[in-house]
C-alpha cells in the first residue's frame, strides 16, 4: 500500500479545517437564522455554545483521528475493536454523502449568481424582480442540474488531486482570499449611512427576544459552524503530524470560525438596515435581499461580485471536506486509489442530488412525508444525523476511549495540564451529551 499523505504544515491543516467549518453554515445560514431569532441575543448564545460545547467536541474528533492516523471508519475500529463503534464512521460517511448531494445544489446556485454578477445581469433590478429571478433559476431543471454538475466537477477535481496538491493547496489560496474579501465588504458596509442600526441589531443582545427556540437554534448552529458530528475532523486530523498541538489547533479553528461568523454579520446586517430591508427575510437573504442591497450601493456590482466570490470559496472548501471523508473511507488512505474513487463518488453524489436540484421545479409536487426531496434531505441531515453523530462521538470519546490515549493526545506538544484535561473530559462526558439530547428531542418534536 502507498504511504499515507500528511499535511505539509500546521498552517495548511488549520486553513483546510477552517475551510471545512466556514461554509454555508457561517455565511448563509447564520445571518438569516440570526435575523429571524433575535439578532444579538442569538449571536451571544451561539458564541457560548461554540466555546463550551463545540470546541470540546472538535478536540474530541481531532483526538480520534490523530491518535489512530486512520480515516473515520477505521479510526473508530482501531480504538474499539470487536465492537459496533465503527458505525459512527459509517454514519459520518453516509451523512456526508447525503449532505453533499443537496449542498452541491446550493453551491450550483452560487455559481450561477457569481457568473451573472460578472456579466452585470444581477444589477438594477427591484426587490421583487430579484425574488422572481431566484425563483426562475431554481425552478429551471436544465440550469439547476447543470450548475449542480459544475459545482461537483470542481469539488471532485480538487479532491482527486490529494491532500497536499489538492485540498491543502487550494485552501491556502482560497482562505486568505476569503478573509481579504470579507474585510473589504465589512469596511464598505460599515461606512454606509444608517449602518449603526444593523451593528446594534447584530451585536447588542436584546433578551426580550430570547426564547427556548432561539437557544436551540443557536446550539444547532454551533455544530453546523464547526462541521461537527460527521467525523470530517477525524479524517482531517488523521493526516496531522504527532508534533502538532491539538488544543492550539482547536483554538485556531474555532477562532477563525467565530471571526468569519462575526464578519458575516457585520457585512450583511449594516447594509440591510442602511437600505431599509427586513433582516428576518429568511433563507432568501443571500439570493434576494443582498443583491437588492448591493444594487443601491456605489460600485454595488463590484461588491456583489466580491461577496459571491467569497461565498463560492467558502462553499467549495466545505464541499472538499465532505467529499474527502467519503474518498478516504473508500481508499483506506491509499493515495493510489484516490482519483478513481473521487470521480466515482462524485458521479454517485451528483446523481443522488438530481432530485434535490429538481425539487423547486418539475418535482416540486413530489413529496415524501410532506417534504420535497431537497427539504427531506436537509431535515434528515440537520435535525437527525448531525445531532446523532455528535452525540455518539461525545459518548465514545468520553466513555469508551481509554483515558491514557486521550491524555497523551491532548497534552502532546501542548501546555495543557491534567487539570485542564479533566475539565475538557467532564464537558465531553456530561455537558455535551445532555445539550445534544435536548436539541435532538426538540427537533423531533418530543419537547
Amino acid at each position: 500500500m502507498a504511504k499515507q499523505e500528511q499535511w505539509t504544515s500546521k498552517l495548511g491543516f488549520i486553513l483546510a479545517a477552517a475551510g471545512s467549518a466556514i461554509g454555508l453554515g457561517a455565511i448563509w445560514k447564520l445571518p438569516y437564522v440570526a435575523g429571524t431569532s433575535g439578532g444579538g441575543a442569538f449571536f451571544l448564545i451561539f458564541l457560548l455554545f461554540t466555546i463550551l460545547i463545540g470546541a470540546p467536541l472538535l478536540l474530541a474528533e481531532l483526538t480520534i483521528g490523530r491518535s489512530t492516523q486512520k480515516e473515520a471508519i477505521s479510526a473508530y475500529r482501531a480504538l474499539a475493536p470487536s465492537s459496533y463503534w465503527h458505525n459512527i464512521g459509517r454514519i459520518g460517511v453516509a451523512t456526508s454523502f447525503l449532505l453533499l448531494s443537496f449542498y452541491s445544489v446550493v453551491g450550483g446556485w452560487i455559481v450561477i449568481y457569481f457568473f451573472r454578477s460578472i456579466t452585470g445581469s444581477l444589477t438594477g433590478l427591484s426587490h421583487e424582480e430579484y425574488g422572481n429571478l431566484f425563483g426562475s433559476i431554481i425552478a429551471n431543471p436544465y440550469i439547476a442540474i447543470f450548475a449542480h454538475l459544475v459545482f461537483m466537477f470542481i469539488t471532485v477535481f480538487v479532491v482527486q488531486g490529494g491532500i497536499q496538491k489538492g485540498i491543502e493547496r487550494s485552501s491556502k489560496y482560497m482562505m486568505p482570499a476569503l478573509f481579504i474579501l470579507f474585510i473589504i465588504l465589512v469596511i464598505r458596509s460599515l461606512t454606509l449611512d444608517g449602518a449603526l442600526e444593523g451593528v446594534l441589531f447584530f451585536l447588542q443582545p436584546d433578551f426580550s427576544e430570547l426564547s427556548s427556540e432561539t437557544i436551540l437554534f443557536a446550539m444547532g448552529q454551533s455544530f453546523f459552524a464547526l462541521s461537527l458530528g460527521v467525523s470530517i475532523m477525524v479524517t482531517y486530523s488523521s493526516y496531522l503530524s504527532k508534533n502538532e498541538s491539538l488544543p492550539r489547533s482547536v483554538v485556531s479553528i474555532v477562532g477563525l470560525s467565530i471571526f468569519i461568523s462575526l464578519l458575516a454579520g457585520l457585512a450583511i446586517f449594516p447594509a440591510v438596515f442602511a437600505f431599509g430591508f427586513e433582516p428576518a427575510e429568511g433563507p432568501g437573504l443571500i439570493f434576494v435581499v443582498l443583491p437588492a442591497v448591493f444594487s443601491q450601493m456605489a460600485f454595488g456590482s463590484l461588491f456583489l461580485t466580491l461577496f459571491l466570490a467569497l461565498l463560492l470559496f467558502a462553499t467549495l472548501t466545505s464541499a472538499f471536506s465532505l467529499l474527502e471523508i467519503i474518498v478516504a473511507s473508500l481508499t483506506k488512505n491509499d493515495p493510489s486509489k484516490r482519483s478513481k474513487m473521487a470521480w466515482r463518488s462524485g458521479i454517485l453524489i451528483f446523481l443522488l442530488g438530481i432530485p434535490s436540484a429538481l425539487s423547486f421545479g418539475v418535482l416540486s409536487e413530489f413529496t415524501i412525508f410532506d417534504r420535497a426531496f431537497f427539504d427531506l434531505a436537509d431535515y434528515l441531515v440537520s435535525n437527525i444525523l448531525l445531532p446523532l453523530g455528535a452525540l455518539l462521538i461525545a459518548i465514545f470519546v468520553g466513555w469508551r476511549v481509554p483515558r491514557n490515549v486521550l491524555l497523551e493526545e491532548v497534552t502532546q506538544a501542548s501546555s495543557i495540564g491534567r487539570r485542564t484535561f479533566a475539565v475538557w473530559l467532564l464537558l465531553i462526558r456530561y455537558l455535551a451529551p445532555v445539550a445534544i439530547i435536548i436539541v435532538f428531542l426538540n427537533v423531533v418534536g418530543i419537547i
